[in-house]
């Protein structure tokens, strides 16, 4: 698995499974009719926030992560990032690979820390996956998440220093 870059041209094999991802409204805070130009607006970022994609040996997209400075100003030093895998490719270490990969990024960009702002509890294999790579539950807001089958549930504020 190669992680790159991701560009424009990738975008219309990261919408589907964006779009299907996003459309559940499980596990993102984003609108569920959130439109293709919208997404890879909000996904795309420009630098020095980048946006990647891991791919397999023949260039098939797997998954995707952003990574983004989480705070501006006497708290520019904390980093965030947003991770998506395609669901015909999960349970083979995509988003595990992502994930360190937007920790290494943070740490040699040269920030203290990463949070997550809104890890949905009932995302047991992210909150799981974030865990076993250090990352802590720093605070949970009560019913911050309208889960459309759970109902309302909490949202994890997650952290690892760097």
């Amino acid at each position: 698995m190669l992680i790159r870059e991701a560009t424009t041209e990738d975008w219309p094999a990261i919408w589907p499974f964006f779009h299907e991802i996003v459309a559940a409204g499980d596990s993102f805070t984003y609108p569920v009719d959130l439109s293709r130009d919208e997404a890879r607006e909000w996904w795309l970022v420009p630098a020095p926030s980048l946006a990647v994609v891991a791919v397999d040996d023949s260039g098939t997209v797997l998954g995707t992560a952003k990574m983004n400075r989480n705070h501006m100003g006497n708290s520019s030093h904390i980093a965030s990032a947003s991770y998506m895998v395609d669901p015909a490719h999960s349970g083979k270490g995509v988003g595990r690979a992502l994930c360190q990969y937007s920790v290494d990024w943070a740490r040699t960009a040269g920030f203290r820390a990463m949070q997550f702002n809104a890890v949905v509890e009932t995302n047991v294999y992210a909150v799981r996956l974030y865990r076993s790579l250090g990352f802590e539950v720093v605070g949970t807001l009560p019913e911050g998440f309208n889960h459309p089958v759970e109902g309302y549930v909490g949202l994890h504020v997650m952290h690892k220093a760097l």
